[in-house]
């Protein structure tokens, strides 16, 4: 079992020391946060040791799980990297992209492996379907929250739209070719809701919206490609395949026959792929540690956290502010 530690005791941190101790992959040592009234609080109510550093949390660990604010994310894993100890890290990877390259070069240096935690890689609508997405050509995603001020320290494309710009770019192999991008500011100092069109070098586009200031959730992406439609539903856990093939000569009475303009005949087939429950934080985290422990490259590896986090932030710097 890999020896982990927690940094920061937050929301969320609190969520990945309850599933670190419930791992059968690690044992958890303990956590450190600045705010030392919460972490006597965190101590007292859970049990989990409360470091007085963050060196003595890093000294006894083998991994350590950042779930910092972003600000203090570069810091945090510098000293995780530099002391030769793996690394899990909360999405965005840092604040901005130099810090995310300079973490990488650390890593290569220190030859240790880092994980980004970009939780929808782990949903099990999207890994049910993952493998069937192949060289889509139009993608649209809808992220819809209602306002949390949790959060709002960064743009809502660093907190809600990086998920889904990380999905698309697990699917789609092929270079950005160009961003536009428009963003509002409602509540906050940063827009709390954003539309983003990405065009691939391939020819596909991503449309992809955020809000966090929605009366409804929404987690949705759909994607188009050759031949079939494939829709995931991320809140729902949901996910639909509908697929056309060549027609047979003779379809049966309930078949589903479209024919197009040059009278080419196509039989639809709807495919609900099984869904598997999972606790995605959990899955994402023991995943780590397989990596750790069998020399695998990571699932959501610090090189494609860095890239989410490039594209995040071309779609920032194209904003037509409205």
């Amino acid at each position: 079992m890999l020896k982990a530690g927690v940094l920061g005791a937050g929301h969320l941190g609190k969520i990945h020391l309850k599933l670190l101790e419930q791992s059968t992959k690690y044992e958890l040592v303990g956590f450190y946060d600045k705010d030392k009234e919460a972490s006597e609080k965190v101590e007292s109510e859970f049990g989990y040791k409360s470091f007085p550093s963050i060196e003595a949390l890093i000294e006894a660990c083998d991994m350590v799980d950042v779930v910092t604010p972003t600000l203090y994310h570069f810091d945090a894993a510098k000293q995780v990297i530099e002391a030769g100890k793996h690394l899990f890290i909360e999405k965005p990877i840092t604040h901005t992209v130099p810090e995310a390259e300079a973490l990488l070069e650390l890593a290569k240096i220190h030859k240790v492996k880092g994980q980004v935690g970009q939780v929808e890689r782990f949903n099990p609508a999207f890994m049910a379907v993952n493998h069937k997405i192949k060289n889509p050509m139009f993608i649209e995603s809808h992220r819809l929250a209602e306002f949390n001020p949790r959060g709002t320290d960064v743009s809502v494309v660093l907190d809600l739209m990086i998920h889904d710009i990380d999905a698309i770019l697990s699917v789609v192999q092929s270079k950005v070719k160009e961003v536009h991008a428009s963003g509002v500011s409602v509540i906050s100092e940063t827009p709390d809701i954003a539309n983003a069109r990405i065009e691939f070098e391939n020819g596909c586009v991503a449309n992809l919206t955020a809000s966090r200031i929605s009366m409804k959730k929404m987690r949705k992406a759909r994607f188009f490609q050759r031949d079939a439609y494939i829709s995931v539903d991320f809140l729902e856990k949901k996910c639909e395949v509908v697929k056309m093939k060549d027609a047979p000569k003779t379809p049966d009475d309930f078949a589903m026959i479209l024919t197009n303009a040059e009278g080419i005949k196509k039989q639809i087939y709807f495919d609900n792929p099984k869904v598997d429950n999972n606790n995605a934080i959990l899955d994402e985290l023991e995943t780590f540690a397989d990596s750790i422990n069998n020399d695998t490259t990571p699932v959501v590896s610090l090189e494609q956290g860095t890239e989410a986090l490039r594209v995040a932030m071309q779609i920032i710097s194209n904003f037509k502010t409205l």
